[in-house]
């Protein structure tokens, strides 16, 4: 069996599921929200697990975004569809409705949750658990969570905490975008203080604590989407991801996304060089030159940087993002720009970065004041999430 790096072994919430408390769901319907990161230690998928087991009547499936099989790209619509391997429905999440409709949950009478979160606020997994916790409560159907880890640990929280304005399916609540917290813990943060009225119940990890990265836990990691490409790019997501709102390439296309970031009219070279002259803890850049395959800039020489965690436990992913994108606006002042909301209603940055204040230091060049007037709701924020915490 793998271990941690500390010799602890790591028991998800579906392993102690099934190892305690499946007989207490027996003869349930039971309705599952997945995709392909559902596995157990020993990477058999949950799908598999349930349908197969004696005691449990699996009757539905629900698709979040990139489908239940992870074959969809970022932001593609989802269908229903049936199970190729179980013949069970498949009810898209991530599509016509992003809430279960009443229809989609009578078949079931207890929705259990397993997906693998990657620690920042703009990761729609968490606001599919929010809508189907949601739509649990009004149909009287029970939810349960079965808690994995935080990749990026549970102790860092940075940015700022999402201003009401700017709530949409990447930050729908008042939470930074580096939470600190687990998909589970996020379900209690829902219950109790953001309104939701559910009948839920976390399923507790065993052996995971606050300060493991993923590759600590003896997890085999399973990427959660297309450019969840490993631990480096989770680290750096809550302050990359901030670049898909401007006009520079996030790296999609590329085998590096959010790791790599640029544009035909950025020289590599110069950026890397004022970036690292700002000595941003724990990262440095590394010009690169790259084609992307597809999104932004699709066959287009880009040139840019590889962003390379250099210390972990240093390093700031929040003001690593803020700091690129300020670097960049300062040396392509009449180039770069901030992409707007297909909505037309409000600039897509801003829904993003869950304000409109960080555009505007940006461009000023005053991201580390920025970064000082954030300290206070990141404070509350800890103190608010506290009676919510599973793990030491």
């Amino acid at each position: 069996m793998r271990k941690s790096a500390g010799g602890v072994v790591v028991r998800l919430g579906l392993d102690v599921f099934l190892r305690r408390h499946v007989r207490a769901f027996k003869g349930e319907r039971i309705g599952l929200v997945t995709n392909m990161t559902g596995v157990n230690r020993r990477l058999i998928p949950i799908i598999d697990l349930f349908y197969e087991h004696p005691d449990i009547r699996l009757t539905a499936l629900y698709a979040p975004e990139h489908g239940i099989r992870g074959d969809a790209k970022e932001g593609e619509a989802v269908a229903s569809s049936t199970d190729a391997y179980t013949g069970l429905p498949v009810f898209s999440l991530y599509g016509k409705y992003r809430k279960p409709t009443p229809q989609m949950l009578e078949p079931v009478d207890v929705v259990v949750f397993d997906l693998q979160d990657i620690g920042s606020r703009y990761y729609t997994f968490i606001y599919t658990m929010a809508y189907v916790m949601e739509a649990c409560g009004e149909q009287g159907k029970r939810f349960v969570v079965l808690d994995r880890p935080n990749p990026i640990g549970g102790t860092s929280v940075e940015g700022n905490v999402l201003e009401p304005q700017f709530r949409s399916f990447v930050g729908l609540y008042p939470i930074p975008n580096r939470h600190g917290l687990t998909i589970g813990e996020l379900a209690l943060l829902y219950t109790h203080e953001f309104g939701i009225s559910c009948d839920v119940t976390v399923v507790q990890m065993e052996g995971w604590e606050r300060d493991m990265y993923f590759d600590e836990t003896g997890l085999f990691w399973v990427p959660p989407s297309p450019n969840t490409t490993g631990l480096d790019m989770c680290t750096l997501y809550p302050g990359t991801c901030l670049i898909e709102g401007t006009n520079l390439s996030e790296g999609r296309g590329t085998t590096r996304p959010f790791e790599i970031a640029g544009a035909p009219f950025v020289d590599g070279y110069t950026l890397a060089k004022q970036f690292n002259e700002r000595r941003v803890r724990g990262v440095l850049a590394r010009p690169v030159s790259f084609v992307p395959t597809y999104q932004k800039y699709k066959g287009l020489r880009c040139e840019g940087v590889q962003l390379h965690v250099e210390d972990r436990e240093k390093i700031h992913a929040f003001q690593v993002g803020i700091t690129l994108l300020e670097t960049v606006a300062a040396l392509y002042p009449d180039q770069f720009s901030f992409r707007e909301a297909e909505r037309g209603s409000a600039c897509f940055f801003d829904l993003l970065a869950g304000t409109q204040k960080l555009r505007h230091h940006i461009l000023a060049g005053s991201t580390r004041e920025f970064l000082k007037e954030c300290e206070p709701e990141l404070e509350q924020f800890k103190r608010r999430v506290e009676p919510y915490l599973l793990y030491a």
